[in-house]
């Protein structure tokens, strides 16, 4: 319909007292259009379904089914809820199926096609980190992108999630179990890689290096000219976000060790028209207890604060926010060592 009214609007400008056959010729065809467009959107539509026996699979908006139902999901899924998402996840193994080492459920596209399973972490499945989350194919782990592509082929008997460009691997490890419900990773030979999988060596430290398991490794991150522009709008808000951020730290920091460091950690691809820019501390850690990681579209006019389950927030109505909520505490704690400058 807005395409609509741009028309319309369009033919009112010209100040006509009737609308030109040349003008109802264009808003005809806009029209016509509208109902073509809304069937395209609908045709892409994809639902989970459920058999009577409780298993499920994917159909999609003419009842067609994409993915056979095969699956028992234990995340609460109602018959006919709508798929989000690049791909289609089923949280739960296939009825009868052997169980693998370390994977958790299954990733399929859009049309059907399965393209792995992912690494069982936190009871459920791993969490993209840095645009990417860990995979299992034949006892080995790899990494895979939103859109489900594999980045790294699964070679390493363990991987670490990525953080600030790394992650640590092992081969020969194997998983030992030290509590009744917590296991730890004991032997094997490890390594650390880069977010292209290239095996990378230690270096000596420096002020731009990043500690991984007590070595130092080189700063893993290069940027275009437009990518700096994205990362100077954070920089002018650096200030105003690392006070934010460390008005309730425990003890007292200089200004240099407040200042926090954003990295672009994912770029625009299929499906994902925006640039990730991550906060990290001066530990090279990152910032808040989920990360402060915000969202800046591909023409830098937009920028969002990801909130709970994705959630896209305007960055200044976050920022308010946030700003609201640091300045309660200290209110509620006088004494907090970094102190916040109130209104």
């Amino acid at each position: 319909m807005q395409s609509f009214w741009a028309a319309y609007l369009f033919c009112q400008s010209l100040k006509f007292n009737h609308l030109s056959p040349q003008c109802m010729k264009k808003i005809f065809g806009t029209l016509l259009l509208i109902p073509l467009l809304s069937f395209s959107q609908e045709k892409g539509a994809l639902m989970y379904f459920k058999t009577k026996d409780s298993l499920v699979g994917i159909k999609d908006s003419d009842g067609q089914i994409i993915v056979p139902a095969q699956f028992e999901v234990f995340s609460f899924l109602k018959d006919g809820e709508p798929v989000k998402g690049e791909t289609i996840y089923f949280d739960g193994p296939k009825r009868d199926e052997p169980e693998e080492k370390n994977a958790w459920g299954y990733v399929y596209d859009r049309k059907g096609n399965f393209l792995y399973r992912p690494f069982f972490y936190d009871n459920g499945a791993d969490y993209f980190s840095e645009g990417v989350r860990r995979f299992v194919k034949n006892g080995k782990v790899g990494f895979a992108d939103r859109n489900g592509n594999v980045i790294i082929e699964a070679k390493h008997d363990f991987a670490s999630p990525f953080h600030y460009g790394y992650a640590a691997y092992c081969d020969g490890c194997d998983w030992e179990k030290t509590e009744e419900e917590h296991k730890a990773i004991t032997g094997g030979t490890w390594g650390v890689m880069d977010s292209k999988g290239q095996i990378t060596q230690p270096v000596a430290k420096s002020g731009k290096t990043v500690e991984v398991n007590g070595k130092y490794y080189p700063y893993p991150f290069s940027y275009t000219p437009k990518e700096k522009q994205v990362l100077r709008f954070f920089e002018k808000q650096n200030k105003k976000l690392s006070d934010i951020y460390y008005v309730n730290h425990y003890e007292r920091l200089s200004e240099e060790n407040k200042k926090l460091y954003f990295e672009i950690v994912e770029r625009s691809k299929e499906n994902f028209p925006f640039y990730q820019v991550n906060a990290y501390d001066y530990r090279k850690a990152e910032a808040g207890l989920s990360g402060l990681k915000f969202l800046v579209s591909e023409d830098g006019l937009k920028v969002f604060a990801l909130g709970f389950d994705e959630e896209k927030i305007p960055f200044e109505k976050w920022l308010e926010e946030q700003r609201e909520q640091a300045e309660e505490f200290q209110r509620e704690h006088p004494d907090a060592p970094n102190a916040l400058m109130l209104k």
